[in-house]
């Protein structure tokens, strides 16, 4: 997140004493990534952010593997997937290896009643549907539907929902999530070219500042294990912060699609990129404007990456009988393209209304135990 931000009272000189009114000192701390050579924030604390009580139980999380080798394409109906009252029970986990989880939820209720931070992962979450307020210790984020909420691992947070229709795509990344280093100059802003701008961002805003000492319940996620601990002192104590490293949101209403005279390749739609996969958005756009164009995309192979498709709304003109809140995987090893009569019928169209969300993997995604209850079956026979 190659942006600077801050919220709150700060010091005007980091790692120099700074007092509240009583002259007791705050705490400091660095909140940074990779050692101390990653993006970092630094936030002042009116309690010590080290006072851990009691930890009350230990609980595997780890995603239930049904396919470890797979070659076959899917199709997952993840509306069918259950939603619960519970924002981390209502998780589903379908997709996995050891960069990523990528699953979906449909949380009935608010997190109010406990903290949580995941110290294994950068998160993604991308509001499928529902609105509400993504509140952390940096502050607020309010979001709704089309918006992706990107949380840097160790974050602590809870989440408002609006009312109990809520559904998310969610992704958990073991290396930090970034913005494409092509569309950003040697500074880290994003040049002219970029698909959107740092005026785009959805920044915190709104720095709650609680000052108890009052024993509080953080859910922590640490290697596949939920550990439920109990703080003294109310998580959200933060009366300031600055810095590069912290939450924010994006609509992918605001993306900006690239076009061109042909048909372009999926990078063209990036939005985020780690070491290990990218994430890109499929937005309304023109087609192609040569005049013999074919805007549905040609087949292609699959030989360096599974591609994950998550159908959010309007019209997938290059699949068939697919419908919003599915999900597509083309595993590398075998190639694919539009299904049979797209392409044809494509030929003379302006432009496409589809709205979609892309996760590209370098290596090969494992399927889970939830995944096949929501598969259709015969999805990998639909080219025929």
């Amino acid at each position: 997140m190659p942006i600077y931000h801050k919220q709150g009272a700060l010091p005007p000189k980091r790692h120099t004493q700074f007092r509240k009114p009583d002259g007791e000192l705050y705490s400091e701390q660095l909140f940074g990534t990779i050692g101390f050579d990653g993006m970092s924030s630094l936030l002042y604390h009116h309690n010590r952010p080290t006072m851990v009580k009691e930890i009350l139980k230990s609980t595997d999380v780890s995603p239930k593997i049904a396919l470890e080798k797979n070659i076959r394409s899917l199709k997952l109906v993840s509306f069918n997937a259950p939603a619960k009252d519970d924002f981390l029970e209502a998780r589903e986990p379908l997709l996995v290896n050891s960069d990523i989880i990528i699953g979906v939820a449909a949380p009935r209720k608010s997190l109010r009643e406990y903290f949580y931070k995941n110290t294994d992962a950068d998160e993604m979450l991308f509001i499928h549907k529902g609105t509400g307020i993504l509140r952390t210790i940096f502050g607020q984020i309010p979001f709704e539907y089309g918006d992706y909420l990107i949380i840097p691992r160790g974050t602590i947070y809870q989440i408002d929902f609006d009312t109990e229709d809520n559904r998310i795509l969610y992704a958990e990344s073991f290396s930090p999530i970034y913005t494409p280093k092509r569309y950003r100059n040697w500074f880290g802003q994003l040049l002219e070219h970029s698909p959107f701008c740092e005026r785009d961002y959805k920044l915190p805003q709104d720095l709650e500042t609680f000052t108890d000492t009052d024993e509080h319940l953080i859910k922590v996620k640490k290697q596949g294990v939920m550990h439920e601990m109990v703080y003294i002192g109310h998580p959200f104590d933060v009366v300031g912060w600055d810095g590069y490293n912290f939450p924010y949101g994006f609509s992918i209403h605001n993306f900006e699609p690239i076009t061109g005279k042909i048909h372009q390749p999926p990078p063209v739609h990036q939005t985020f990129e780690t070491n290990a996969f990218v994430i890109c958005s499929f937005v309304p756009r023109l087609y192609d404007y040569h005049p013999l164009s074919i805007p549905a995309p040609y087949n292609h192979s699959n030989i360096d990456s599974d591609e994950m498709l998550y159908y959010v709304d309007g019209d997938f003109m290059s699949r068939n009988g697919v419908q919003p809140g599915n999900i597509s995987l083309h595993p590398a090893g075998i190639p694919h393209g539009p299904h049979p009569g797209a392409a044809e019928r494509s030929i003379g169209q302006k432009g496409s209304e589809e709205l979609a969300v892309m996760i590209d993997t370098f290596k090969p995604l494992m399927v889970t135990e939830n995944a096949m209850k929501l598969d259709d079956g015969d999805y990998y026979q639909s080219w025929l």
